[in-house]
């Protein structure tokens, strides 16, 4: 109903300017609020308080002026003027009924939208280094990156979703020498145990497979084992496809897939990180000091220069990220989200100033960044860290089978990224109201019920018939979540723009909190057919709703509970 309130003041305005009440260049941003009492009715603008300065005119005046040109409507059943000049909305039962039209009728489709107009959209997530399983903070990268990758691509964009990741450096070669070890039999309890090697046990089990000859497949690469414990070159190789397939099980597990695998190795192979420094080099960005390279990151607002080549010739971690950006821009990708862990914001300010001292027409503010707190697992009340498989962490797999898929991404995605995230598994298996995904699986779940018992006592139910006895709803708990559904596309678009998935989750258990509290106060199959019908067109607009918002989060809809 927003845009069309908002298109009903538009009219005003232009009705005002013809009668010189408003300057005739006045050109305002109409903003529509959903009110939080419904005592000050459904939707409410401030309008009249923005333009008061520039009509001359006290607010509360010119609220009853615009208000007295709103266009002759079916939507809205009376305004009220409120406070220092709010325009308060009640909107009538034809345009509430409307609402319910919609969801029936578009279905699937309703809060999709163009937004995106088929603009593409690259979305960077998980992106881990593959040393050992997935963790917790991966699933939620993982949740909150394929979240939002649905939400765009809901709202019209043309998504790629892209798993970057390293497979060469410090990380890789401890991994190679741990595997190793295994691989001649050493223990982490022996002093020839590489100084900073991985100890899970996955290590004793990949060094088996590569003396086994076994070739391992990921989805961007596979090796084949050659069981010989002294090629140190062959282990590395066959480790990266091993953990990488290892990987891919957990995100097909999570539901999760990806478009495109990226090497960093890959940047240097193509020269695109000595492209991207020569590029530097020659906009004058850079300078030389103590034998080091640095680029002039403070012309970007940045609180100090940084070094991009050590004074040993390697380049430092923010410089490939430079040149990989570079390189997802000239593969026309206009808007970018890296989702990643909170501690990359530091390399924020810098790869940008970098991406800025390219000159490449890059915007400033270029790319967004999404960056998700750590999250802390507990049982019984106390803090879960530990899983046997990895060593020294919990895993994203372990999480999946103690609780499921559903709930562990509806946890993961459920509360802002940069807060910090309790996951207690004592709640995610309960099935009770305080369980908010099993709350919101439940409303579905009792709408598909109601119609099971519907057939059962031989009635029968369409939408025609629904939406023609949308008139018998009268009771204001109807009404609210008449509204409520209405929300449910702007929700929608607003969690796309802002980057920021929580907002459907947070929607949907306050729209099964409303229909839970109507369902248990008024019956739905009632003797009365027209209210009847009336009443099931509401449930299974709801229904609609809730699985469209769940589809959103990558959790199920299910029909039984």
């Amino acid at each position: 109903m927003k845009p069309q309130i908002a298109e009903l003041l538009s009219a005003a305005v232009t009705t005002l300017k013809t009668q010189g009440t408003l300057p005739a260049d006045l050109e305002p941003r109409i903003q529509i609020e959903n009110t939080r009492d419904k005592a000050h009715g459904d939707l409410a603008t401030n309008l009249a308080m923005m333009l008061a300065k520039p009509a001359g005119k006290n607010p509360r005046e010119l609220a009853q002026l615009l208000v007295a040109a709103l266009p002759v409507n079916t939507l809205v059943a009376k305004t009220d003027i409120a406070g220092p000049g709010f325009i308060n909305f009640y909107l009538s039962e034809a345009s509430t009924a409307s609402l319910v039209q919609a969801v029936l009728e578009q279905r699937e489709q309703y809060g999709r939208n163009n937004d995106g107009a088929g603009r593409k959209v690259q979305v960077e997530f998980v992106s881990a280094n593959p040393t050992g399983p997935l963790h917790i903070g991966h699933g939620r990268g993982a949740a909150v990156g394929d979240c939002l990758c649905r939400l765009l691509q809901a709202t019209g964009w043309d998504v790629t979703r892209e798993f970057y990741y390293n497979d060469a450096g410090a990380q890789i070669n401890n991994l190679a020498l741990s595997v190793q070890a295994r691989c001649k039999g050493l223990t982490p309890d022996d002093a020839s145990w590489p100084e900073d090697g991985y100890r899970g046990e996955y290590i004793v089990e990949l060094a088996a497979s590569f003396m086994r000859g076994d070739t391992v497949r990921s989805e961007d690469q596979s090796f084949t084992g050659t069981g010989n414990a002294d090629d140190l070159e062959a282990i590395r190789h066959f480790a990266v496809a091993y953990l990488r397939h290892e990987q891919d099980l957990d995100l097909k597990a999570f539901g999760v897939d990806f478009d495109v695998y990226f090497l960093e190795s890959s940047l240097y192979t193509d020269g695109k990180v000595e492209n991207a420094v020569q590029r530097l080099i020659a906009n004058g960005y850079t300078y030389e000091e103590g034998g080091a390279l640095w680029l002039r990151t403070t012309d970007f607002g940045d609180d100090k220069d940084r070094v991009m080549r050590k004074t040993d010739g390697g380049y430092t971690y923010f410089v490939p990220d430079v040149a990989y950006h570079l390189d997802k821009w000239n593969r026309g990708f206009t808007r970018v989200v890296n989702e990643q862990g909170a501690d990359h914001h530091s390399t924020i300010t810098r790869v940008r100033a970098g991406l800025q001292a390219l000159n490449a027409g890059i915007p400033q503010g270029w790319p967004d960044y999404v960056l998700h707190q750590m999250v802390t697992v507990m049982r019984g009340g106390e803090e879960v860290k530990i899983s046997k498989r990895a060593g020294s962490y919990l895993t994203l797999r372990d999480l999946i089978d103690e609780v499921g898929r559903d709930a562990t991404r509806y946890f993961l995605a459920a509360r802002k990224a940069d807060s910090q995230l309790t996951f207690d598994i004592d709640l995610a298996r309960s099935q009770s109201s305080d369980n908010p995904v099993y709350y919101i699986q439940y409303a579905h779940a009792r709408v598909c019920s109601i119609f099971r018992k519907l057939a059962e006592a031989g009635q029968s139910w369409n939408a025609e018939t629904g939406l023609a006895a949308l008139s018998a709803l009268t009771l204001d708990s109807e009404k609210d979540l008449i509204v409520k559904l209405g929300r449910f596309p702007e929700v929608v678009s607003n969690a796309a723009n802002n980057n920021e998935p929580h907002m459907v989750a947070t929607y949907l258990r306050e729209l099964a909190g409303d229909f839970h509290a109507w369902y248990n106060a008024e019956k739905t199959l009632v003797d009365d057919e027209n209210l009847r019908n009336g009443r099931l067109a509401l449930a299974e607009a709801v229904r609609q709703v809730v699985a469209n918002g769940l589809g959103l989060l990558g959790v199920s809809a299910p029909e039984e509970m």
